[in-house]
């Protein structure tokens, strides 16, 4: 393995990782249009940004530990999944929202899971 691949095969998860968060709390914004006062924009705000302040802690301890990593963000995918599937919307909407959210989730527990397969590698001392 060279050095940019192991550079790119590290950093990978935990970039596409940390974006990931941050798209998902794009979503949080739309309780500014609500027109509720500032307590209660701000519960609105918090309850909504929860599952990223959870994704957040998820890298935290992914960092060192990828197989966390791994199985974490493919459980988020697959709970995602599920949520999805009980909603009555159509079934093109449901795979839109599927592969928009926990398709990234998905690709992100794929690159810890390759990052902790290749630990050895990429940890190994340079000559």
């Amino acid at each position: 393995m060279t050095e940019h691949s192991r550079r790119v095969l590290f950093w990978a998860p935990r970039t596409l990782s940390i974006a990931f968060i941050a798209f998902l709390s794009l979503f949080a914004f739309d309780v500014f249009g609500a027109g509720a006062g500032f307590w209660k924009t701000l519960l609105a705000l918090t309850i909504h940004l929860l599952p990223s302040f959870v994704l957040i802690a998820v890298v935290i301890l992914a960092w060192r530990r990828e197989w966390i990593g791994a199985v974490l963000f493919a459980a988020a995918g697959m709970l995602h999944v599920i949520l999805v599937l009980r909603r009555p919307l159509l079934p093109a909407t449901k795979l839109n929202w599927i592969l928009i959210i926990a398709g990234p989730a998905f690709v992100v527990a794929a690159l810890f899971l390759a990052n902790w397969l290749k630990r050895g590698e990429l940890h190994a001392k340079r000559p």
